[in-house]
């Protein structure tokens, strides 16, 4: 039997708990991996003993203030989050590179007392994105994902030669996505491509298209989208990873 399918097509939702202004109790971070030290990011909420873990894969423009300030959103609800700044060395770095600093990143989780290993979720944006859905069939110790506005047909060159679509029969683990229908750097109709094939394939996916909005959509000019959607996408991947990672 088949996977089943969940697909939402949202306008518009009301504020939530991410309304309210997350306290900031991040601080920056050096992840080591290929012989450097990765300019990163980590937050974490108060209190003792393990709890599930998030690692963040910014999106091209870099590890920018709105993906700090998502993390401490993230981390005031319970989860300790590690945004790589892959871009530190590179602007394009190859699929490898970026995969070795994501095993890499994922060991700094696990190394740390308040980190749960069993209950670490990847999420990316944008190159991220694609990083999310090409990563997460290959790396089995991350247990859930979150792909917003990914490339799932990217791929067939020498710095990426794989597409993420083609790792299809490898995943394990669930995926949600989430996309804006007026995205044009990565047309919906990829994803719905992409979705048809996770079915098929019978594999357990989410899949959240917002009306309207373009790529990018969750940081804009350097700061963390706080529309209603903006929210509300963010409570979608929360939500998720809270019933993923249990």
């Amino acid at each position: 039997m088949k996977a089943p399918l969940r697909v939402t097509l949202v306008v518009a939702f009301a504020l939530s708990a991410f309304a309210v202004v997350a306290q900031n109790t991040g601080q920056a971070v050096n992840v080591a991996s290929g012989g450097k030290q990765y300019a990163s990011y980590v937050s974490a909420p108060a209190g003792t003993g393990q709890k599930p873990a998030i690692l963040l894969i910014h999106s091209f423009n870099g590890l920018e203030q709105g993906y700090k300030d998502m993390a401490d959103k993230i981390a005031a609800q319970g989860f300790v989050v590690l945004a790589v700044g892959w871009q530190t060395f590179e602007k394009s770095p190859t699929d490898a590179t970026v995969g070795q600093l994501v095993k890499d990143g994922m060991a700094f989780l696990k190394a740390r007392p308040d980190v749960d290993p069993a209950r670490i979720g990847l999420t990316g944006f944008c190159a991220g994105g694609r990083y999310t859905m090409l990563f997460l069939p290959a790396m089995p110790d991350f247990a859930a994902g979150v792909a917003f506005y990914g490339f799932p047909t990217n791929g067939g060159s020498a710095a990426q030669p794989v597409k993420p679509i083609d790792e299809i029969p490898q995943l394990q683990r669930p995926l949600l996505m989430i996309h804006g229908s007026a995205d044009q750097a990565s047309p919906i109709g990829n994803i719905y491509q992409y979705a048809t094939a996770l079915q098929s394939a019978g594999k357990y996916f989410e899949l959240k298209v917002y009306q309207g909005l373009p790529h990018g959509f969750m940081v804009q000019n350097g700061q963390l989208w706080t529309t209603d959607q903006g929210v509300d996408a963010l409570n979608q991947m929360v939500s998720f990873f809270k019933r993923m990672l249990k």
